[in-house]
């Protein structure tokens, strides 16, 4: 959505219908809840203005929001909406799965980097999370 300037529906119905649970350039995607995945995206599209001040906080001063290529930001701004609303969903999970989704898409200190800002996260809007307090 950042980079075609789509709206969300035109988003859902193209990820649902060409990506999830099919083969797209020699990578297979896995199958996931449609209905799940909708929701994370109307969750983060609906939220953003709350959520992309969260990540900020937890990212360094010298590397803003802004730095970030756009689909590392899509990808913090899906954990950390989940983060801060999804409550039935443990933060255990949250970080994992988008720890994961982060490895697909990168190789290098883009997975640890989505791993520490959710943990941070994690501990300022849960009170729950591994690593010490620090911004």
């Amino acid at each position: 959505m950042d980079v075609a300037g789509s709206g969300l529906l035109e988003i859902t119905a193209e990820y649902e219908a060409f990506r999830l649970g099919k083969e797209v350039d020699g990578a297979l995607y896995r199958e996931a809840d449609a209905q799940w995945f909708r929701a994370i995206l109307a969750g983060v599209v609906e939220n953003q203005k709350t959520v992309d001040p969260v990540i900020r906080q937890s990212l360094t001063e010298d590397w803003p929001l802004s730095r970030l290529d756009s689909t590392l930001r899509a990808i913090l701004r899906a954990g950390v909406y989940e983060l801060m609303k999804r409550e039935d969903v443990p933060v255990a999970v949250i970080v994992s799965e988008y720890v994961d989704i982060a490895k697909a898409f990168y190789s290098e200190d883009e997975p640890k980097l989505v791993n520490a800002v959710l943990d941070r996260v994690a501990r300022r809007v849960r009170g729950e999370g591994k690593g010490k307090d620090a911004r």
